[in-house]
Formats: structure tokens, C-alpha cells, sequence
């Protein structure tokens, strides 16, 4: 006879839980499978820390299958359940499918940032839930520092250092903190030319910081910001994010950027998909975590609607705690519904208080209901985080000894790109990457990131990726894109025997920046250029990169289309009041241009007359110019 099998999706504080408790239960009766997009559990409440330069990424980082024996560990993200069929289909890193099967399914796939309908936030702003989001901190921060200490304007400089933080929750309170002492301490040891300081504000609607606390907490978080010069203002939000700032909700403009969103979290959005009874976004479970109906369905953490048994009516919050201990909970019940451990028990709990790590020796905490501040609040919040991590102790300690006594190091690695950790995103614990099938570059460097980030030119050394617009093909020699031409398996180069003539040779098309001829990116008068405008293109379904073979498709369907593109200046003509479609992309009621329209008509002047007739004696390849800088095209 086989084991059973249990799935568990997600590895967050109520997954991991359960895997570690299953494994120490079963005993090899049971095969134990963890699907999670990593190999790591992240011990999120230390990733300001990580942002701050404090600790090191790996430290937060707990290996998988490192400390979890007897497990399974599939990576990937759970995409689609079978309720009838008990199945879970998912997707991995690299765009392969995969379906597991299961007598005993756990879901504890966590949460994702929260987005409210705020104009541009999306577009402007960074959330702050994985390790990617927080090492792109890190290095956003440092580079506007450092571009803030070479700015000869005044204003420049003052928006460059100010840096905007939305929600006065743990996290909000925490990066604010934080980040007030990392960008002091730059400073401190480089001054900037205009003498200035760097400004960090933390806004929230609530009427004071750590709403969720209790007061006295309250009262000494917001004492130990202000008394660092961080700008606390209560009642306050963001009306619209911009390009060059943001507008609050009192009216002020700040020019800014930077923007962090912490204003805080929803469930994962794949419980919606089960069609089962919710309660706000999360998952209906009985006392047991057991979805009533469904005997081989448990669910716990922030996907699930615990009752809290302490509070007739109310449900646990979405805290760590409570996940770490549903996790406990959720393992020894669905152990016991197998008939391998014990009896199954409801999940109750007891309130051990709360601990905010305020940087420095400055902590809130409040343990066994008793309120501290000051350095014993901070020894008792960094024993509290060293008790509560399954793994990395000693490496731990020794990076915040290190940190109390050498400065820390204020570089910017560039490792994480502004596009990579789009605030819309459904999976922040995953960096998007060039090459995976969903993950096309949310939109321009200039924008991406935030309002102003200085991001390398795309297509330079150095840079971004050159991304597709919408409607057109994915950028010729990147990942899942076109070939390159001249390359192996690609079309012949321009100029090259066999190839189409070079741009600026006889017969070919005016060279960019030339008379008659496109003006070339990044240069000023092109309609849409991304260093112009500022604006974000949303990268369409269609304009996405893909697999180069997708599953139950031909290879010949999934290579990208050669067809001429439209023109950026049709692009950019929308009629007023257009529609923003689903794929992102602006409807304004006329047809669009398609992949296949003809080539323009217009195909540019004639080439010079001094131009030699190619022969024998030129040889085939690019033109290389000689009356100003190069551009792009130019070899």
C-alpha cells in the first residue's frame, strides 16, 4: 500500500511550521511534498535590517532543504487546483508545468503587497514584502545619495534626498527607522555640497504610528522617529504618485524619488480561485483549520480565516505570530486525520506581545503585556528575533557585532533592477527575470522604479534590458526575443551578404538621426522617448517574452513574429477618453496597427549623391560615422 501523500504550498511562517512539525511526526509514513517559488524560508520581520545594510541577505534566508529532512521541495508556484481531482498544477522557475497529486492538501501560500486605487502608485512606487524588493532598496537609496552629493541644483538635490514612506505599520515604521540612520551615516562620512540632510517622511490615514499596538508603544515609536528628524505625519496619505513627486492628501506636493508602499498586505490571490466561502480574501477554516466540507483541505496563515477563540466573532489577525503557530497546529491535525499522530486540537491562543526594532539600540516592545523602550526594549526585541529563527543564529549575532563596531558598507551592487520588483506583482518573493514566461518588463527605466529613478539608458552597457512596447515583437537579442541578426540561427546582418542593406547604404533606410530618417532613442524630439516623457508603457500579453517552445504548441508557432512594426508616433496618438484594455495597453476606439500591416509608405530621401555605388571594392557592412557622436544603429 502507498503513503499518503500532503502537499504544502508555501514555505512562509505557517508553511515551513508545518513541514518541519509533518516531518518530526510521520516518520516516513507519509510523503511530505513543499512547493514555494524559493529554497529559502524568509524571516521577514529583519528584512528593514537587510535594506538597512545591517545584515546580509543569506542571513534572513533559512535553507529549505537545509533544515527540513524527510521533504520534498518542489519550486514552483501553485497556479491552478483541482479540488475533485486533488491535483495541483503549478509553474517553476524556468516556465515548465508540473501537477502534483495529494491526499492531503495544505494551503499556506501567505500574502502579496496591497494595492490601492491610488493614481501612479503603481507605476511610482515599491513595495516591501521580499528579499528582492529589499536589496533594490538598499541600492536605490545609496545611489540617490551619492547622485545628491554630485548635484550642483539645490532642488535636485532635496528631491534625491527625500525619500517617502506609506503606512505606519510594523514594516512602514521599521524601513523608516532604519533608513533615517543608514542615510545619516553616508552623510556623515561624505557631506553634500549644499549642506543639506536627507529627509525621510512616514505617512499613514491612521491617527497615529502602530495603530495596532498598544499606546504606550505607540507613543514611544513615534518619539524615537521624530527625535532622528524623520517627518511623522498622521492623517496624511498619498493622493497621486507622479514622475517628479507625489501630492498628499492635505495638498502638499513633495518632490521625492523615492516612494516605499507599506500601507500593507492581502491574501494571495489563489484561494479566490477555489470558489469556496471567504472572508475578506481569506479562506473560511473551522477552529481545527479544516475548510468545512472538504476533509483533505486545510489552510492557515494569511490565506485563512482562523476564529479566534479568545474573541467569539473575530478572527486571528495576519500576523507572523499567528502563522508560526497555525503552522504547529494545522501539522498535528492533519496527522491526526491520516491516523498517525494523535487527536486533533482547535487552535488557541496566547497574546506573548510585540516587539518593533526601532534601529540602533532603540526598540518598542511590549512582552507579557509589559511596556519597554530604550536599550532593554532593544535587547529584549533582538533576543526575541535570534529565539524565533529557525536557522542562521550565529551568523546572525555576528553580523549585528559587527555593525556596532566597524561602519557599514554603503555600495550599491545594481544586482536588482527597477523593473524586476513591479509593486503589481502577485509573487514579491520572486525577482522578475529576463527569460521567464510572465516576466516582461513592467515598463520603462526612467519610470519603472519610482518617480525619477536614474536608471542607465536601456540597451547601454550597464543598463536595463531593451523592452518590447505594446504591439510589438520582443527586443532583438534578448532573452525569449528574436534571434540577433548576424548570429547563429538568427537573419543575416544588415549590410552582410545575404542580409538587407545597411541603414544609411544604398537602397537601405535612412540612418536614425539622419535627414529623412527616425530620430534616434533617448534623443531629444522623438515623440515617446522614455527619457522625455517619463511615462510608463505597460508591456502587453503579446509583447511579453515567451519559452521558445511552449508546451502543446509547434515550435515554428512559438517564434516570434518578423513583421514590421507599427510606428511609435501611431502608438501615441489616443483619442480622448480611451480605455485601458486588460493586456495594459490604451484602446482609443480605431483599430490599432497590427503586426501585419505593409511597410510605410514613405520609405525616406534618396541617399546622398556622394555616395560610391557599392562594388567590389567596398565591403559589405555598417557605415561608420564620422561627423558627431555615435547613436544607436552605429557600430
Amino acid at each position: 500500500m502507498s503513503r499518503p501523500r500532503i502537499v504544502i504550498v508555501g514555505a512562509g511562517f505557517a508553511g515551513y511550521r508545518t513541514a518541519r512539525t509533518l516531518s518530526r511526526l510521520t516518520r516516513h509514513q507519509a510523503d511530505i511534498v513543499l512547493l514555494n517559488p524559493t529554497d529559502y524560508f524568509l524571516y521577514l520581520p529583519l528584512l528593514p535590517q537587510v535594506a538597512a545594510g545591517i545584515l546580509e541577505p543569506r542571513r534572513v534566508s533559512v535553507s529549505l532543504s537545509g533544515t527540513l529532512p524527510r521533504v520534498r521541495l518542489v519550486l514552483g508556484e501553485a497556479d491552478g487546483i483541482d479540488l475533485d481531482g486533488r491535483t495541483v498544477h503549478y509553474t517553476d522557475p524556468e516556465g515548465g508545468e508540473g501537477t502534483l497529486r495529494y491526499d492531503r492538501l495544505v494551503l499556506a501560500a501567505g500574502s502579496v503587497n496591497k494595492l490601492l486605487p491610488i493614481p501612479g502608485v503603481a507605476e511610482h512606487a515599491h513595495g516591501f514584502r521580499g528579499l528582492p524588493e529589499a536589496l533594490y532598496l538598499r541600492d536605490h537609496v545609496t545611489r540617490q545619495v551619492e547622485l545628491a552629493a554630485a548635484a550642483d541644483d539645490r532642488a535636485e538635490c532635496a528631491a534625491r534626498c527625500t525619500f517617502v514612506v506609506v503606512g505606519a505599520g510594523y514594516t512602514g515604521t521599521e524601513v523608516a527607522a532604519h533608513g533615517q540612520m543608514y542615510t545619516d551615516a553616508q552623510v556623515r562620512r561624505h557631506p553634500m555640497r549644499t549642506g543639506m540632510r536627507p529627509r525621510w517622511m512616514l505617512l499613514d490615514v491612521a491617527e497615529r504610528v502602530l495603530p495596532e499596538m498598544d499606546e504606550r508603544l505607540s507613543r514611544t515609536a513615534e518619539r524615537v522617529l521624530r527625535q532622528r528628524g524623520v517627518d511623522v505625519r498622521m492623517g496624511t496619505s498619498v493622493k497621486e504618485a507622479t514622475h517628479d513627486g507625489v501630492l498628499l492628501t492635505d495638498g502638499t506636493t513633495v518632490d521625492t524619488r523615492t516612494l516605499v508602499w507599506c500601507v500593507g498586505v492581502r491574501p494571495d490571490p489563489l484561494v479566490e480561485s477555489l470558489g469556496l466561502p471567504m472572508e475578506r480574501g481569506r479562506l473560511l477554516v473551522d477552529p481545527h483549520l479544516q475548510v468545512p466540507g472538504r476533509p483533505e483541505l486545510f489552510a492557515c496563515g494569511d490565506v485563512a480565516a482562523v476564529p479566534d477563540l479568545t474573541k467569539p466573532g473575530q478572527y486571528t489577525p495576519m500576523t507572523a505570530q499567528h502563522a508560526w503557530r497555525h503552522g504547529k497546529v494545522c501539522a498535528e491535525n492533519v496527522a491526526a486525520s491520516l491516523g498517525i499522530g494523535g487527536q486533533r486540537r482547535a487552535y488557541r491562543h496566547r497574546d506573548m506581545g510585540f516587539v518593533v526594532d526601532l534601529g540602533g539600540a532603540k526598540a518598542a516592545a511590549n512582552p507579557l503585556g509589559v511596556p519597554m523602550s530604550g536599550p532593554a526594549a532593544g535587547a529584549v526585541t533582538r533576543g526575541y528575533h535570534l529565539a524565533a529563527m529557525p536557522g542562521n543564529r550565529v551568523r546572525v549575532a555576528a553580523d549585528w557585532l559587527l555593525d556596532a563596531v566597524l561602519p557599514r558598507q554603503a555600495v550599491q551592487l545594481g544586482l536588482v533592477r527597477s523593473w524586476s520588483v513591479p509593486l503589481e506583482s502577485a509573487s514579491p518573493e520572486v525577482a522578475r527575470v529576463p527569460g521567464r514566461p510572465d516576466a516582461g518588463p513592467a515598463g520603462s527605466a526612467g519610470s519603472a522604479g519610482g518617480p525619477g529613478r536614474t536608471e542607465p539608458a536601456e540597451g547601454r552597457q550597464g543598463g536595463e534590458p531593451a523592452k518590447a512596447r505594446p504591439g510589438e515583437e520582443p527586443a532583438k537579442s534578448q532573452p525569449d526575443g528574436e534571434s540577433a541578426k548576424g548570429q547563429p540561427g538568427g537573419e543575416p546582418a544588415k549590410g552582410q551578404p545575404g542580409g538587407e542593406p545597411a541603414k544609411s547604404q544604398p537602397g537601405g533606410e535612412p540612418a536614425k538621426a539622419q535627414p529623412g530618417g527616425e530620430p534616434a532613442r533617448k534623443h531629444p524630439g522623438r515623440p515617446g522617448a522614455d527619457g522625455a516623457s517619463g511615462k510608463r508603457h505597460r508591456t502587453s500579453e503579446s509583447a511579453r517574452p515567451r519559452p521558445a517552445h511552449a508546451p502543446g504548441t509547434s515550435r515554428k508557432a512559438a517564434e516570434p513574429s518578423t513583421a514590421p512594426k507599427p510606428s511609435t508616433g501611431a502608438r501615441r496618438s489616443e483619442a480622448p477618453g480611451g480605455t485601458r484594455s486588460s493586456g495594459g495597453t490604451r484602446s482609443s476606439g480605431a483599430p490599432a496597427p497590427t503586426r501585419s500591416a505593409g511597410p510605410p509608405t514613405d520609405p525616406g530621401p534618396e541617399p546622398p549623391p556622394n555616395q560610391p555605388p557599392p562594388g567590389p571594392d567596398i565591403a559589405p557592412g555598417p557605415v561608420k560615422r564620422t561627423d558627431g557622436p555615435a547613436v544607436e544603429g552605429d557600430s
